[in-house]
């Protein structure tokens, strides 16, 4: 009885403190974090395993359903998970970044409340502390459509989950360390599918369906292509958004990003090659995994098929190809292209330049010359308990200054409702790969040399895709617009991990003087606190 009566006051809790609607399903996991060998390039290493698995377990999930997640800390040192590409509407309390919640000390535990409200789509979830990324504790995201929503494609006879990406043989302690040094990271030692090397993980087909792919790049520092020995792929998703149905036979996909293709298989019954290759590395990086039609016992032949290495100009064709169906319904029944994005009048203009700074004697990464610092106080809660000294706003500009860089825990402030274009600027010689957390952006265009006020007339005013992670190649610009509608403290960083690890990173907080629960929900009642938060009191039941 008394086990009973928790369980009620928990589920009514959490009606009353996050806002959720009472029609919409929970779903609850409970996961254990671990240390665990793994050997996914054939050498033994330290792996984090979440319930003993590398990758971590899928989350599967429907619009607007409630996920109860219950993390138990059993490392050695603390941890934090983060979700990328959830929204968390209202919500930046649950975001799981170093700069809005505590981090969940050894032998202790977190229960992260999250919505996926308005949202369908892939995505996947990482540990955002240290430079743990790179020993696994990552997993794939699926929220499906409610089911009187349209899709604007058949069900597929069934739904993979890959999560491809770089790695690394050594400790993600020792990358860690080179890092901190002020070094950068060596050469990656592979790439992997799903947690193996070369054809080690098979995806069973049956002659005739059509299966879903979501693909998502997991790995730390480099662009991937992906493509399939001879089948073509029809993209139909990308980060939530479902998009024009064009056909591919290979794909680019950079740090962070996620993609979802239709794959027919129309071939001869038989293996065929699953291929990730490195983009724009020398020397290219390759993997496979295998397509295997049931029943059939003819296995691979020839080497895998080649693709795209170092091509610029191809990728960016690629890029400006993908389009929003217009048409299709989003996580609600209206149709997608019922948001007129590009008939709203923007208010204000930021850009964004990474720079490769050396500060003090070591390697740093910048934005707008200002190298991210954490501080040890969560961001968010020095700016709920207003703690004075942690961080200042404004400690980032909004434009490039081109001086020297310098180390700061960078804030830069924005006002709630506005509707804002930021440019990122990329002078350097490698591709970049931008994410902003909370949101979802409009990719307006894309080019190479320095973005001007002349480059909006080539923006794309009526079916860019919108997404949450966006490239920028080298010696190039990239443009968005977003509505800042969602109040929070917002982490925007680089997705390549030795990048944002070394201060290319900021937050942006997004205000509302209102102070209330329609923007924002209040501050969950077992939010862990610590720095100089630690002993405050969140608020009473």
């Amino acid at each position: 009885m008394r086990n009973l009566c928790f369980f009620i006051v928990l589920i009514l809790g959490l009606l009353l403190l996050h806002g959720v609607h009472g029609e919409d399903p929970y779903r609850f996991f409970t996961w254990r974090i671990t240390y665990g060998d793994i050997y996914p390039l054939g050498v033994k290493q330290r792996g984090i395993l979440i319930n003993g698995q590398f990758p971590g377990p899928q989350i599967d999930s429907v619009t607007n359903d409630n996920l109860i997640i219950s993390v138990y800390n059993n490392l050695t040192e603390p941890f934090l998970i983060s979700w990328s590409g959830l929204q968390q509407r209202r919500n930046s309390w649950q975001d799981g970044m170093p700069g809005t919640n505590c981090p969940i000390p050894p032998g202790k535990n977190m229960t992260y409340v999250l919505q996926v409200k308005d949202q369908i789509g892939s995505f996947f979830y990482f540990p955002s502390l240290a430079f743990h990324k790179a020993a696994g504790g990552f997993g794939g995201i699926r929220i499906l459509s409610r089911p009187r929503i349209p899709v604007p494609f058949p069900a597929p006879s069934g739904d993979f989950t890959v999560l491809a990406g770089d790695w690394f043989k050594r400790d993600h302690a020792e990358l860690g360390g080179i890092l901190n040094r002020g070094h950068n990271l060596p050469f990656p030692d592979g790439l992997l599918i799903n947690g193996r090397g070369w054809n080690g993980y098979m995806f069973q087909v049956d002659q005739g369906k059509t299966y879903r792919f979501r693909i998502s790049n997991v790995g730390l520092t480099t662009s991937i292509n992906f493509r399939i020995q001879g089948h073509k792929m029809k993209l139909v998703e990308v980060e939530g958004s479902h998009t024009l149905q064009n056909t591919y036979s290979a794909i680019d996909i950079h740090l962070g990003q996620s993609y979802s293709v239709l794959v027919t298989a129309d071939q001869p019954p038989q293996d065929y090659y699953i291929v990730v290759s490195s983009r724009f590395t020398s020397p290219v990086l390759t993997t496979t995994a295998v397509l295997h039609y049931s029943w059939s016992t003819v296995g691979l032949s020839g080497p895998p098929p080649g693709g795209p290495t170092t091509q610029i100009d191809w990728s960016l064709n690629q890029a400006r190809s993908i389009r929003w169906n217009l048409s299709a319904s989003g996580p609600r029944p209206n149709p997608q292209g019922s948001y007129h994005y590009g008939l709203i009048k923007t208010s204000r203009t930021i850009m964004l330049a990474n720079s490769a700074p050396i500060i003090n004697g070591k390697q740093r990464y910048a934005v707008n010359s200002v190298s991210y610092v954490p501080a040890s106080t969560p961001l968010k809660l020095a700016d709920y308990f207003k703690i004075p000294g942690v961080f200042n706003l404004g400690s980032i500009p909004s434009f490039p200054t081109w001086g020297n860089g310098y180390l700061q825990t960078s804030v830069m402030p924005a006002d709630f409702r506005s509707y804002i274009e930021i440019v990122f600027q990329n002078w350097e010689e490698t591709v970049q790969s931008w994410h902003i957390d909370g949101y979802s952006f409009f990719v307006m265009g894309m080019d190479g040399g320095q973005w001007t006020p002349a480059s909006r007339a080539s923006y794309n005013l009526r079916d860019t895709v919108a997404r949450c992670t966006v490239q920028v190649y080298p010696k190039a610009w990239t443009a968005i617009y977003m509505a800042l509608d969602n109040v929070g403290m917002w982490n925007v960083r680089s997705e390549n991990w030795a990048r944002q690890y070394l201060g290319q990173q900021f937050y942006l907080r997004v205000f509302s003087p209102a102070n209330s629960w329609r923007d924002e929900i209040p501050i969950p009642k077992n939010a862990l606190l610590c720095g100089r938060a630690a002993g405050r009191h969140t608020r009473p039941l």
